[in-house]
């Protein structure tokens, strides 16, 4: 685990840049569809392995997890399948970034980072972006 300082808009500019965004988007869609189908079912969402998990989870019921895993596929799922696809999924992960970002404004706050999550990735970026 990291600690770095982040801010509103670097959230911001890490989603805008499409193909930053896309591809870590798409790992972990491709890391989530265990059974490489294309599409998230509720069980591949709720039983998320490894890196993307979040310790947030431990703190809630199986009921707040439930209705959460409800209201994410009731909200995103646009052709109602009953899935998650992989166009879904990357505007289920941007409204989540966006909303982070704007919870977070203007003012630098300090995060812990986790493995490859998308704020990690949003430092890294920064970071990359200073050295060249």
């Amino acid at each position: 685990m990291s600690v770095a300082i982040v801010d509103g808009p670097m959230m911001e500019e890490f989603v805008d840049d499409s193909e930053a965004f896309g591809k870590w988007t798409d790992q972990h869609f491709d890391m989530l569809d265990t059974d490489g189908n294309g599409e998230l079912s509720r069980d591949e969402l709720q039983n998320r392995q490894g890196k993307f998990s979040s310790c947030e989870f431990e703190l809630q019921s199986k009921e707040e997890i439930s209705s959460l895993y409800d209201a994410l596929i009731e909200r995103f799922d646009i052709d109602r399948s009953g899935t998650i696809d992989r166009q879904e999924f990357r505007a289920l992960t941007k409204e989540i970034m966006l909303a982070k970002a704007r919870g977070i404004g203007n003012s630098p706050v300090l995060v812990i980072l986790q493995g490859d999550s998308l704020v990690m990735r949003v430092v890294q970026r920064v970071l990359q972006n200073k050295i060249n």
